[in-house]
């Protein structure tokens, strides 16, 4: 029997749009739970507004971003129980938002508060963690989704906060969104986040 050469290897997909709930991305028309909050949702509003880029600096047009995050008490919703918002609400702290050409993605959501550390995280003598989003991102050429979180520009907590202590002090600005105005329609106060995959400013991700 001859000798063949072996097919060519790639990765599977991307797949995402079967992925996305039903609901849409009002910026990017695309299907996705990119809005977190309903009118009787405690807390302040945020928009996150931000880009992926590859290594070249160039566009992710089809990435998929994940976010999961505390209510405005620092409560995350527990299972079988979204209504850690406040009263009414269905907040789940659980969003959902795939890129397009440009590599924009969006979500509109609330401030989190301050999320106590349990022991098992083994950050002895700590209490709190300064207010933060937790990110996942999977694209092109990912076998695995890459973590990492969002914090906020001006937040004094992220002074103390271990997980930032970790980062070395020129990364960190990796995982600050910062403050970009304030819709006066809406009320809804702007940060701007743009994850870098790889290369000069990779954001800082937090994969084992």
């Amino acid at each position: 029997m001859s000798k063949l050469p072996l097919t060519a290897s790639q990765t599977v997909g991307p797949f995402f749009a079967i992925g996305l709930l039903a609901g849409g991305n009002a910026l990017t028309g695309l299907p996705g739970t990119n809005v977190l909050v309903e009118p009787d949702t405690d807390g302040t509003r945020i928009r996150i507004l931000g880009h992926v880029y590859d290594g070249e600096k160039a566009p992710v047009p089809d990435a998929l971003v994940e976010i999961w995050q505390a209510n405005a008490a620092g409560r995350y919703a527990e299972v079988g129980n979204h209504a850690e918002g406040g009263p009414g609400t269905a907040f789940t702290g659980f969003g959902r938002c795939g890129t397009v050409d440009d590599g924009s993605f969006s979500f509109d959501t609330i401030k989190p508060g301050a999320v106590p550390f349990e022991a098992r995280h083994g950050f002895s003598g700590r209490e709190m963690q300064a207010p933060h989003i937790c990110v996942a991102v999977f694209a092109r050429g990912l076998l695995n989704h890459l973590y990492t979180r969002i914090y906020f520009g001006g937040e004094p907590a992220n002074a103390s906060d271990p997980v930032l202590e970790c980062v070395p002090a020129e990364r960190r600005n990796t995982l600050i969104a910062q403050a970009a105005g304030t819709d006066t329609a809406g009320g809804i106060a702007n940060y701007t986040f743009n994850i870098i995959l790889q290369g000069a400013g990779e954001t800082v991700f937090f994969n084992l």
